[in-house]
């Protein structure tokens, strides 16, 4: 791969332009880092702000009217709603998968299907979720299944 950098005036904009034969993963994850920039999420526990990167949340889940952070062996609160977050989170590596849940796909250690067309997927912490029959078609496409 061939990396061209190329200094611009101070009244040009800031571009960047990549040519591929094909969009593969490194490529969109690429793109998606680019995107995001080092965005971290702002979530709460006991008066305290942390600031965490998107990647060590294993799932988000609204309880209540409120909605969680589940990391490897910490639970945040996060003040933004489920839909907002999933139009900020890297598309490839987090989805919906019920009403009240979001995933991300890089902490899924296996799925196994469960009653009535839903799936439970066991993470990498050894927690369980259920991926809702709604949305199991949407995670057999983005994994590619």
């Amino acid at each position: 791969m061939k990396v061209t950098i190329i200094d611009i005036g101070p009244n040009e904009e800031e571009e960047i332009v990549i040519k591929c034969n094909f969009l593969n993963d490194d490529i969109v994850k690429l793109i998606n880092h680019l995107k995001q920039g080092s965005r971290k999420i702002t979530v709460y526990k006991d008066g305290r702000i942390y600031f965490i990167i998107p990647e060590e949340v294993f799932y988000f889940e609204s309880v209540d009217q409120k909605v969680f952070a589940y990391c490897e062996s910490e639970v945040y609160q996060v003040k933004s709603k489920l839909y907002e977050l999933i139009e900020e989170l890297p598309n490839r590596d987090f989805i919906r998968i019920s009403k009240s849940s979001i995933l991300n796909l890089n902490q899924i250690k296996s799925l196994t299907p469960a009653f009535g067309g839903r799936y439970e997927a066991l993470l990498k912490n050894g927690e369980k979720v259920i991926i809702s029959r709604q949305y199991v078609g949407l995670l057999k496409e983005q994994l590619g299944v």
